[in-house]
């Protein structure tokens, strides 16, 4: 099969995330697994694997964690994790959440960090930004930004944040390392970066990584722990740690991936 080129993995990305976005937007929902025939009935990703388990979305999230955000913003997310129960985040910080979709991550640190502190979801999509302000609007946050954008080119300046999450999104890029330079390159020195996303097992096999759908469904394009452990360290990222939460599919499983970047000397 005929490598896949950064263009089209960004186009269909795109065009399934805007899908998922209007679906929301309309009140409809999808309800397929990955293993049913009707597995984009509505043209979004799904969150269930192929045994019907939830292992993508909402079901992430304890009650607790999404206090004062709004069932829509929660109900929309695709992520494979809570990134903001490990980033850590203290009154005043900035936080940027990178394919920040709905806004619900957005909209938890924007409570952690305070009046004083500043969320910043990125987001590609038209429709997803649309849906994030309206949320952000319906739970009345002032100290929130949604930015239009691509993650592997960060509209902010260099040292311009105290930490980088993203929920199952980096493995929808096709430059990965591209993405963890910039997500190094905006972090303040003793900056911290806590996201969750999708790692690959080392054996996930050609036909899986060359399936678009599976791409999409943030599957095909994760990187390996070991690819993953490389790619920070060559963004000059320290102190990584990953940790494997559950699994997604036969051949991968969501992770926490921590790392900061080195104070200055």
């Amino acid at each position: 099969m005929a490598e896949l080129t950064e263009t089209e993995i960004r186009e269909s990305v795109r065009e399934r995330y805007a899908a998922a976005a209007r679906a929301t937007a309309e009140g409809e929902g999808c309800g397929c697994g990955p293993s049913s025939p009707e597995a984009s009935c509505c043209g979004a990703p799904s969150t269930t694997d192929a045994a019907g388990a939830q292992v993508f979305g909402e079901a992430m999230y304890e009650r607790g964690e999404v206090e004062g955000v709004p069932q829509a913003a929660v109900q929309a997310s695709l992520g494979c994790g809570v990134p903001t129960a490990v980033a850590d985040l203290h009154e005043g910080e900035t936080v940027l959440d990178l394919g920040a979709g709905a806004g619900a991550d957005v909209l938890i640190c924007a409570q952690r960090v305070g009046a004083t502190g500043r969320a910043i979801g990125l987001d590609m999509t038209d429709e997803m930004l649309a849906l994030a302000r309206d949320n952000a609007a319906q739970a009345g946050v002032e100290n929130v930004e949604f930015v239009k954008g691509y993650i592997e080119d960060l509209p902010l300046p260099d040292a311009s944040v105290d930490v980088v999450i993203s929920n199952c999104v980096i493995n929808l890029s096709g430059d990965k390392p591209r993405v963890l330079r910039e997500a190094a390159r905006v972090l303040r020195p003793g900056g911290r970066f806590a996201v969750s996303d999708v790692i690959a097992d080392p054996d996930m096999d050609d036909a899986t990584r060359a399936d678009m759908a599976q791409w999409t469904g943030c599957i095909a394009g994760a990187l390996t722990r070991e690819e993953f452990v490389d790619a920070l360290s060559a963004a000059g990222l320290i102190d990584i740690d990953i940790r494997e939460t559950h699994r997604v599919h036969e051949h991968a499983a969501s992770a926490i991936i921590r790392a900061r970047r080195p104070q200055r000397t």
